[in-house]
């Protein structure tokens, strides 16, 4: 169980999370200001935790400064699944957008959000500044890293954009999908994280007496694989797609319905513009 429990302990932190996330982005509108107020407590909280846990070189210091990360990033996804923390565009892209033009419209959808991000990566870099425990650090860096790789694939267009599971205050979001087989950048996105993936894990096996460095890298690496699981089911077929989706269909309730529907509507049709009339 040397790599074993903490690569358990990651996957079930992050099924849990997100499923708690999901839950409260589906409660009524008028839950969303104490929900977000609640997570800036616990985002305050997790600050502090990162900060003293970074001093603690044990497996017990990975454990508490990778769970501490994890509910900081909540606040970021709150932030933005919420609509608290988005961007100053609050609108879709006329029909006909596309290039650069419709670009800086994604930059600008998301702009806010995106700096809430480095913001947080700038407190995490302070709060850990030469202390023997980074695991906090660098699951904050994993996170940015995959969040940032996949909100581009899903604008240069790949198969499964999920994109009825946006709540409706971010439908306008929906212009900026763009539905086809693959991009360019996909391949390599996934080839890259794979090789961070690898080197991760290699640094984990690499010195099992080190029990800091052992669960630490052990937790990322797996933090790391799970997300490019998640980049490859953007891509997979549809019935694989639907499966993965099926793991947090106790958080999502009806909107898990609608959103498998909707897809499977869509299943036998060819690749087509982006949704909500952009490019």
């Amino acid at each position: 169980m040397l790599y074993g429990l903490p690569a358990l302990f990651a996957l079930f932190v992050w099924w849990f999370s997100t499923g708690a996330i999901m839950i409260l982005n589906g409660l009524p509108r008028q839950s969303f200001p104490w929900s977000m107020g609640g997570a800036s407590i616990v985002l305050v909280g997790a600050l502090v935790v990162l900060r003293d846990s970074a001093a603690d070189a044990s497996a017990t210091g990975a454990y508490t400064a990778f769970t501490a990360a994890l509910l900081a990033w909540a606040w970021i996804e709150m932030g933005f699944y919420l609509g608290f923390v988005t961007g100053p565009r609050r609108h879709a892209c006329p029909p006909g957008c596309h290039g650069w033009r419709h670009f800086r419209h994604a930059i600008a959808a998301n702009l806010y959000h995106e700096i809430a991000i480095l913001v947080l990566l700038a407190l995490a870099v302070g709060l850990t500044w030469g202390a023997p425990n980074q695991t906090g650090l660098w699951t904050l860096l994993v996170l940015h890293w995959m969040h940032l790789s996949a909100r581009l694939n899903v604008f240069l267009g790949v198969s499964n954009l999920n994109a009825d599971f946006l709540p409706e205050h971010l439908a306008h979001m929906r212009s900026f999908f763009r539905h086809r087989p693959m991009n360019l950048l996909f391949p390599i996105s996934v080839s890259v994280s794979t090789i961070v993936a690898l080197l991760l894990a290699q640094r984990a096996a690499g010195d099992p007496a080190d029990a800091l460095h052992v669960t630490g890298y052990s937790l990322v690496a797996t933090l790391m694989v799970l997300a490019i699981l998640e980049h490859w089911f953007l891509v997979l077929p549809l019935r694989a797609a639907l499966a993965w989706t099926g793991l947090w269909q106790w958080s999502l309730g009806e909107r898990a319905e609608k959103a498998i529907a909707a897809a499977r509507g869509v299943e036998a049709l060819p690749a087509r513009a982006p949704i909500g009339g952009g490019s």
